[in-house]
C-alpha cells in the first residue's frame, strides 16, 4: 500500500483495523491533512493519484501475463499440475 497525495493536498495513508487480540481484520486508507503530526514524514514518500493508478495499471498488465502463463501450464499439465498420487 502506498501513501497517496490527493489533489486537495491531503494524504491517503494505509491503516489496519485490528481485533482485540491483534489480528488484522482489514486494511484501508484514512485521509489526513497537514495538521496531522505524521503528515510531513508521510508526504515525503507520497505518490500522486496518477502515479498510483499507473502502478496499478502496470501490475494488472503483469498479472495478465502471469495468468496466461498459468493457463498455458494447466493446458499442458492438467489441473493437478502433473502431480498424481
Amino acid at each position: 500500500m502506498f501513501v497517496i497525495r490527493l489533489a486537495n493536498g491531503n494524504l491517503l495513508v494505509p491503516d489496519s483495523a485490528l481485533s482485540g487480540d491483534g489480528r488484522i481484520l482489514g486494511d484501508a486508507y484514512v485521509e489526513i491533512g497537514p495538521d496531522d503530526v505524521g503528515y510531513a514524514r508521510l508526504a515525503a514518500e507520497a505518490v500522486t493519484e496518477e502515479e498510483y493508478e499507473e502502478r496499478r495499471r502496470e501490475w494488472r498488465e503483469g498479472d495478465e501475463q502471469l495468468r496466461r502463463e498459468f493457463l498455458d501450464y494447466l493446458a499442458r499439465h492438467g489441473a493437478d499440475g502433473g502431480w498424481r498420487e
